[in-house]
């Protein structure tokens, strides 16, 4: 049984990106831990790159609400990151809180494997393609497992997620990582 963080980087609550994060937790569930960490309920600032984690008593940064994230991911053995596409990134709200992770203190992380699940609007074949080098250089410098994807087109508005077929992609990956 393993530990499970699903870090949701939507401030829409019941969004498309946040319904596809719960349905991927239904399978994940069955046989493992998990939370989710959704950045609506957190006051995460940019990086500012002063470097005082690196100086500062447990490698903690100055922003306080990092504080009971890096509990969480500390305890983690998997990291799903769910977010929307905004200009062929991720939410600016789920890049802060990443950013953070700068710290030494992520060395301390027992994560070996991480997932991805994003959610566009646009119809583009090459809408997900900055991210997945970004998700895929991560892999590589950190030494993780890549435990899938879940990349869905074509939903904007609220709830145009409902009744796809990823939805049932998203909960069978849930289901088959250990």
């Amino acid at each position: 049984m393993s530990n499970i963080v699903i870090l949701v980087g939507s401030m829409r609550r019941g969004g498309n990106t946040d319904l596809l994060a719960r349905r991927f937790a239904e399978g994940v569930e069955q046989h493992n831990n998990v939370e989710i960490i959704s950045v609506a309920d957190y006051r995460i600032a940019p990086c500012i790159g002063c470097n005082t984690c690196f100086t500062r008593e447990g490698n903690a940064c100055f922003n306080h609400d990092m504080d009971a994230i890096y509990e969480k991911l500390r305890h983690a053995d998997v990291l799903v990151i769910a977010s929307p596409v905004y200009f062929y990134g991720i939410s600016a709200e789920l890049k802060a809180i990443i950013d953070r992770l700068h710290t030494p203190m992520r060395n301390t992380f027992a994560i070996r494997k991480l997932a991805l699940l994003l959610v566009g609007a646009a119809e583009l074949p090459n809408l997900f393609d900055p991210i997945l080098m970004q998700y895929q250089m991560i892999l590589d410098f950190f030494h993780l497992m890549d435990a899938g994807k879940v990349l869905v087109r074509c939903v904007k508005d609220k709830g145009d997620i409902i009744g796809r077929p990823e939805m049932d992609e998203a909960y069978q990956l849930g289901f088959t990582i250990e």
